[in-house]
């Protein structure tokens, strides 16, 4: 539609102007971000005309030491409106970022700056979170050891701590006081890179999606103005991080684009009671609320209580996002918080494809919405199922590989550094195809449900992690030569990891290794990587050719031993009982 993007001549444009000075024409002090810090009761407001004023000053501070356009920037902050700016800064002078969820360990966020080619990281002194103090700068500095391409880290304070600063280190606050306030945007291609974000696949390198400009600005404001029914006035409430895809496409670029109010979440929902999320609808009057189901679970253990000790009659829209939602949190989500009268949008997309692909609005008014099915395809939104053979399954009541038929605005456009990875990711299994990596089932009625992942990924709390991720961490310990992680489900966190270790020798120290290994999973990934359990075995279950066959030990842990399906291809069968006398072992151990 016109008027949602403004470009320049020749199909060039500014995603940051999109975002800024065309409201600021028309409204600039309308207010364009919420910051609810994790300190309840303290957010902050900030105008479209603030918010400029920031992002023109980070942006000259990036110039003045060097940063040029298609320069990489990687930023490492919790959430609040400097991080925004941050956002935009990059993308007003053509340069690429690529922000790193702040709980991402050193290791993690080292890895990501140089498989991009970081030239700075932009921080904070420390970030806080459920009443703590996150020490980022001090991640940050044991990170860029092992970095040379950074010249500069820009350190902006959050607390009032002080932190080692050192050569490469600028503050970031007295730099942007004495900057213009005035950047004049850079003119992009409609095809430049706006961003890149890493995310995990089924090797264990994560690899790094590429978004450029208009596509994925247009589909971003499209799908956050439709599928939430985004009103102007609305106080749209999205509290995912900005280190995810949903942070960047519906709390920054979707509603900013539109001229929304958009909340910026940086607390927990349990902090300093399981009433926060609630508590801050009725205070900010919040009309659009979208969290994880894994949230959603987590506050339905406390009680109705929470949920009914506060107001909440601002709410239209629900919405869920980040893996399947289970029909009992659906239910306490509908009923509960949204009192049956709010649309419960359970929305599928991925990182790749920018942003919603399959949700239940919109559509005609008043239509249907079924429990737990994302249902309808967005707008150009083309699904299809795929056979085992690679054929297009027609009718209805049928399941197979969600595939996506043709190619859309917000789709990814490569992985950073190798196209090739991206084509035998996405487009060789199905060819002419787009392969999401999920299965799904096609209703009686024509309507969507996504089942869960085909391949060795597993959704942690709403986290995308690739098995072979937590094995290649662990395969570090001298002492565990083998390694074999699968999901299985959990009540809170959806799934959660289980891992089968083979030790070198049958030591009395198993305990210790299992400790040391954790340790080893939370410093190489991130704590919410760390396996639930640990379980030693003698060896694993592996085919003639020498590949672990996950699938088995899947059934182990989800009690299904009685249907193991084909073991033809396994080199010992025996290994299946070996395997599940020490799981059974294990539990009576666990539960004793």
């Amino acid at each position: 539609p016109a008027g949602s993007a403004r470009w320049f001549l020749g199909g060039r444009l500014n995603v940051s102007v999109n975002c800024l000075d065309q409201h600021i024409e028309k409204s600039p002090e309308r207010v364009a971000l919420i910051w609810e810090r994790d300190e309840p009761g303290t957010a902050v407001h900030v105008t479209y005309r603030e918010l400029l004023d920031m992002t023109c000053r980070l942006a000259n501070t990036l110039k003045k030491y060097g940063i040029q356009k298609g320069d990489r920037v990687a930023i490492y902050m919790s959430v609040s409106p400097l991080s925004v700016a941050a956002m935009l800064a990059c993308a007003r002078i053509g340069a690429v970022h690529t922000v790193v969820f702040a709980g991402f360990s050193a290791d993690s966020l080292a890895g990501r700056i140089v498989d991009s080619g970081c030239k700075a990281v932009i921080t904070y002194n420390q970030g806080v979170r459920g009443g703590r103090n996150i020490e980022l700068k001090a991640t940050v500095d044991e990170a860029v050891k092992n970095c040379p391409s950074i010249k500069h880290v820009f350190v902006a304070q959050r607390t009032d701590n002080k932190v080692q600063m050192g050569d490469r280190d600028i503050p970031l606050d007295e730099e942007m006081t004495k900057a213009d306030s005035v950047c004049t945007p850079e003119s992009m291609d409609s095809e430049d890179v706006l961003f890149m974000l890493y995310t995990s696949g089924s090797t264990g390198k994560p690899k790094g999606i590429v978004h450029t400009q208009a596509g994925y600005l247009l589909y971003a404001a499209l799908t956050h103005k439709y599928v939430f029914d985004y009103q102007q006035g609305d106080v749209f409430g999205c509290v995912a991080d900005i280190g995810w895809i949903t942070g960047h496409s519906y709390v920054v670029y979707g509603p900013l684009c539109n001229g929304a109010t958009s909340v910026l979440f940086e607390s927990t929902p349990v902090y300093p009671d399981p009433g926060r999320y609630w508590e801050v609808v009725q205070r900010l009057k919040i009309n659009q609320f979208y969290a994880a189901p894994t949230a959603i679970r987590l506050l339905l253990n406390y009680g109705e209580e929470w949920v009914k000790k506060y107001d909440r009659s601002s709410l239209k829209v629900l919405g869920s996002v980040g893996e399947p939602i289970n029909k009992e949190a659906w239910q306490w989500f509908y009923q509960v918080v949204g009192e049956g009268r709010c649309a419960l949008v359970d929305t599928w997309w991925q990182t790749e494809t920018g942003g919603i692909c399959i949700a239940p609005r919109p559509s005609e008014e008043r239509a249907e919405i079924i429990p737990a099915m994302a249902m309808r395809p967005f707008f150009g939104i083309v699904p299809v199922l795929m056979d085992e053979n690679g054929e297009v399954i027609e009718g209805n009541d049928v399941s197979g590989a969600l595939c996506i038929a043709q190619p859309w605005p917000g789709m990814a456009r490569t992985i950073h550094g190798d196209h090739q990875r991206f084509i035998d990711a996405y487009f060789k299994a199905y060819p002419g195809y787009y392969f999401t990596g999920d299965g799904a089932y096609r209703s009686h009625k024509g309507y969507y449900q996504i089942t869960g992942r085909m391949d060795d990924i597993i959704n942690i709390s709403g986290h995308r992690l690739g098995t072979a991720e937590i094995e290649d961490a662990m395969a570090d310990h001298p002492e565990v030569p083998e390694t074999a992680v699968v999901g299985y489900p959990h009540k809170i966190k959806g799934e959660g990891a289980f891992a089968f270790i083979v030790l070198k020798e049958q030591t009395a120290h198993a305990d210790h290794i299992k400790e040391e290994l954790k340790t080893i999973v939370a410093s190489k990934i991130a704590k919410y990587a760390v396996p639930d359990h640990i379980l030693v075995v003698k060896r694993l279950p592996k085919t003639r050719s020498g590949k672990i066959m996950r699938r088995l030990l899947r059934k182990v842990v989800t009690e299904q031993s009685s249907n193991m399906g084909d073991l033809t291809t396994l080199d010992d069968p025996s290994v299946v009982k070996e395997i599940l006398d020490a799981y059974q072992k294990y539990k009576e151990k666990s539960s004793s």
